[in-house]
């Protein structure tokens, strides 16, 4: 049909509009969506895929809801405590940062406190009053203890409460789960939940955008909404995400039966309809956009979930499992990265705030965030493969792109490179691309540069036997990466300033040559009384 026909391209894909209005894609069918769904995703996203290596912290199971489809949610029990303690929560963060987790992800019910008296009281026997009060202290406590990164998923909030997380989480989240308000009408999954109204859970979201928090929403697909609602769900996240843009993730749930919940005979989506409602999310919100689906609710399958666009396969944890799917194991990494290597996409680890938004940290994060995130993290803003760095005494990794053949590598890289090796010059847009390299890419990379070195110079490997000389240290300038420099009000710092008398410069050059040096390195700061004769 010809609407279908129409779909195939509904680009500007890199701008996030659709060309069409949104409702048209009710009638399309799944094949020309899923085509349509991938060409608007690898137009910025062509090769990676990405998940974040997290621990799972439940800091309490109370919840003054109940959903009608949560196991997460627990009545307090005689003689169980209603809080992880700070010594339960640092010894999960730990383990995780054993296991080369970056993200420690708190989730918890909303406002237990409200409905519980063993909540108030136990709150208050920690020293807190509210729920989040004691989350906002163990933010803290992960942070300044280990070195993963809080992603906090509260509930409902107020402005205050945003605002106190953003100093110790470097990402917070809300599913809207749905727009549709008679699911909270009687008989609907979310009667006698008061935290699960749409307005409620759109005002929370909005108020992140006003504080200029990486947000993280999205909806729960097969609860009783129709298709047309979950549209009109993706819609009103794109109006705030268009007018704050702090929607850095948009998830597609899909709802699984559970036993003790009075949706245990319910019915679960079908992978069809999973991948039809990704792609509605992929093309409503474009190209640049994180659709994320979990892996966990869909096993077995869940590779074919790339086909309907999706580029984040969100937390993934070796250490806890999925406290609100309990019943659903988290894929083995192995499994992961082969299953997203046959769809012929890289694997790539990122923190709890995207790439994005680590571009932009004076905006998006508070200023105390930013060591901690800027030390996690590659030059792309993904997280980093290891703890060397430059000048460590540590063990240098094991190198990656040691010489062997690479599989799969994407047909533009190829490309690049046998137009290097041919004696093209590079032009920007192609080192852009060849330093965004990661996996068989990045190996490939490797090869062509050591292919190109031992063309050259063989094996042979040349270094000189050299000394430095640093003649003065007093600068005129005042780069902020240096700790090298002095000026007239730096004396107090890293110790005194000097300037080298040419005598004792020329008795350091005779020592290097009676020790078999053959250069010198001469290396000073700007003096402000130097000359081109000095």
């Amino acid at each position: 049909m010809k609407r279908d026909r129409d779909l195939k391209y509904l680009g500007p894909f890199e701008s996030g509009e659709v060309s069409l209005a949104p409702y048209a894609l009710l009638e399309a069918d799944l094949p020309t969506l899923m085509e349509a769904a991938v060409e608007c995703r690898d137009q910025a996203r062509p090769r990676l895929v990405t998940y974040s290596p997290k621990v799972f912290i439940p800091l309490t199971k109370l919840c003054r809801d109940v959903c009608h489809y949560c196991t997460f949610a627990e009545a307090p029990r005689r003689g169980q405590r209603a809080y992880l303690t700070p010594d339960e929560i640092l010894g999960i963060a730990r383990a995780g940062e054993v296991a080369g987790c970056r993200e420690a992800l708190f989730t918890l019910g909303d406002k237990p406190e409200d409905r519980y008296v063993v909540a108030r009281q136990e709150l208050a026997a920690l020293g807190f009053k509210t729920t989040i009060e004691y989350l906002t202290a163990m933010c803290r406590l992960v942070l300044d203890e280990t070195t993963l990164l809080p992603h906090v998923n509260p509930g409902v909030m107020n402005a205050a409460e945003i605002a106190a997380l953003r100093v110790v989480s470097v990402s917070q989240g809300l599913m809207l789960e749905s727009i549709a308000e008679r699911l909270c009408e009687r008989g609907g999954p979310h009667f006698g939940s008061p935290d699960k109204h749409p307005a409620l859970r759109l005002e929370t979201i909005r108020l992140a955008g006003e504080a200029q928090v990486p947000f993280t929403s999205g909806i729960l697909i097969g609860i009783g909404e129709t298709r047309r609602e979950r549209i009109d769900a993706l819609l009103a996240l794109r109006e705030l995400h268009r007018e704050y843009g702090h929607l850095q993730e948009i998830i597609i749930q899909n709802f699984r039966a559970k036993p003790r919940t009075k949706m245990v005979n319910a019915d679960e989506p079908g992978l069809a309809e999973l991948q039809w409602t990704i792609t509605v999310a992929r093309l409503i919100f474009g190209a640049r956009m994180n659709i994320q689906a979990p892996p966990n609710l869909t096993p077995e399958k869940y590779p074919l979930l790339l086909n309907a666009g999706i580029n984040d396969w969100g937390g993934i944890s070796p250490v806890t499992l999925d406290h609100v799917n309990p019943e659903a194991p988290w894929p083995a990494f192995i499994q992961l990265q082969n299953g997203t290597r046959a769809a012929g996409k890289v694997l790539v680890p990122r923190l709890a705030v995207y790439p994005e938004y680590v571009a932009e940290l004076g905006r998006w994060l508070d200023p105390g965030l930013a060591t901690v995130v800027n030390r996690s993290i590659d030059t792309m803003g993904y997280a980093r493969a290891d703890e060397w760095v430059s000048g460590s005494p540590s063990a240098v990794p094991q190198m990656v792109g040691g010489g062997r053949v690479p599989a799969r590598v994407e047909t533009e890289i190829e490309g690049l490179l046998n137009g290097l090796i041919d004696g093209r010059a590079p032009d920007e847009q192609m080192l852009v691309r060849l330093f965004a390299a990661h996996g068989p890419d990045f190996d490939a990379v490797c090869k062509a540069a050591d292919d190109l070195r031992r063309e050259s110079n063989g094996d042979l490997v040349s270094y000189v036997v050299n000394r430095n000389i640093n003649y003065t240290n007093v600068c005129s300038y005042r780069c902020q990466f240096c700790a090298f420099s002095k000026g007239k009000h730096s004396e107090s710092l890293r110790g005194q300033p000097y300037d080298l008398e040419l005598t004792e410069i020329t008795r350091r050059a005779e020592e290097a040559w009676q020790r078999g040096a053959t250069e010198v390195c001469l290396q000073g700061g700007i003096h402000p009384d130097y000359t081109g004769n000095t």
